[in-house]
């Protein structure tokens, strides 16, 4: 198969499930169809477990595609093969800073968690490897600049506004804490590719029953539906029909966060109380149901005219989305860190819809009255 011999060109901060069934899954397909785009390198930095099993299974697993695309019920299974290897950073430091070294690497993915992008005054220069992610990034291009090497791509997929930017001034703020050379921050600014960019698929774990569970510990299950929007500075390094590459990704974000990231938050709030625990099963209440979609097409897209393309469409979308048959979904997974979500996803569009149209939103001022639904 040709993605077993082609180079390791791309560096992954992230071995959790959602990588595995976006952006690695569409390296795969991107070989597979001769783009040769390369091999991935994954960077494990909590304990050990997945990288363990994925070099067990020499990086390849099985994705389970399943729920609604145009109209039809989807249930396929995918094989992907792009990662080449999983290092674990406590203990392999070494092959981290070997690779970052390669002339053939030319991209680094990140997919941290809720606090990935927080510093840790604990982080030293010296440190191998260092706690933090930035800190573990500013390492990996430090090491690739003493070696002499070109500029990389850098692309993370933290659901982030401006992520590759923040990321960029975390960096900077870094280098400068460490008294790292002038040369060395100019060449990151200068030679080093930032790329914002927007993510959007759902990805579950594998029902306890799934027949490959027991053969495939990375078995990951996810929907049709994929969206990766990201900016366009330099030649596209990857084409795929889940792909667009654009001058401005901030309406995607928009348009995501508000609609499907915003109902997810609003549903949370007002179903919880009322016993449900999965998104499926409180879109589909005969009274939830009705609600959710008021919310969305009477109060978020209004809002969202002029700004975002196809915001009806979109929602509708959604909706098909949270009604997948072969998810369960859990309320609960969306309540983590809720008020800082509700402070992004719900309370701009209240706010906007206030400014734009004189009146308050009733069904968001009452979802915004409500106390948080698990403490």
């Amino acid at each position: 198969m040709i993605t077993t011999t082609l180079p390791e060109t791309i560096l992954q901060f992230g071995s959790g499930r959602f990588l595995r069934a976006f952006a690695d899954l569409f390296v795969h397909q991107a070989n597979e169809e001769g783009q040769n785009v390369g091999r991935i390198v994954i960077v494990q930095s909590t304990g050990d477990e997945r990288a363990a099993a994925l070099n067990r299974q020499q990086g390849r697993y099985h994705v389970a595609v399943r729920g609604y695309e145009n109209g039809n019920v989807v249930d396929r299974v995918e094989t992907s093969a792009s990662i080449s290897r999983a290092l674990v950073a406590a203990s392999q430091w070494d092959e981290v800073r070997a690779l970052a070294r390669s002339p053939e690497l030319r991209v680094v993915l990140s997919n941290t968690t809720e606090s990935g992008y927080t510093l840790d005054p604990a982080d030293q220069p010296g440190d191998a490897p260092p706690r933090s992610f930035p800190a573990k990034l500013l390492a990996v291009l430090r090491e690739r600049f003493d070696a002499g090497q070109r500029g990389l791509a850098i692309v993370p997929c933290e659901l982030r506004e401006h992520n590759a930017d923040t990321l960029r001034g975390l960096l900077l703020q870094l280098a400068g804490e460490w008294k790292l050379s002038q040369d060395f921050r100019d060449w990151m600014q200068t030679e080093c590719v930032w790329l914002n960019t927007l993510v959007d698929r759902i990805v579950v774990d594998p029902a306890a029953d799934h027949p490959l569970r027991a053969e495939d510990a990375m078995l990951t299950v996810c929907e049709p539906y994929a969206l990766w929007a990201i900016q366009e500075k330099k030649t596209p390094f990857i084409r795929n029909s889940a792909i667009v590459w654009t001058p401005d990704v901030q309406p995607y974000f928009l348009r995501k966060v508000r609609i499907l990231n915003g109902a997810h938050t609003a549903l949370l709030i007002k179903a919880w109380p009322r016993g449900f625990r999965t998104v499926r099963d409180a879109v589909l209440d005969a009274e939830l149901g009705p609600w959710l979609e008021r919310l969305l097409f009477e109060e978020i897209v209004p809002v969202l005219h002029g700004r975002v393309d196809g915001p009806e469409a979109f929602a509708r979308q959604v909706l098909d989305r949270f009604r997948n048959p072969f998810f369960e979904h859990q309320l609960a997974s969306i309540a983590a860190h809720h008020a800082d979500k509700v402070s992004v996803r719900l309370i701009p569009t209240r706010d906007e819809f206030q400014t734009r149209f004189g009146r308050t939103p009733p069904l968001l001022h009452e979802v915004l009255s409500l106390p948080s639904p698990i403490s």
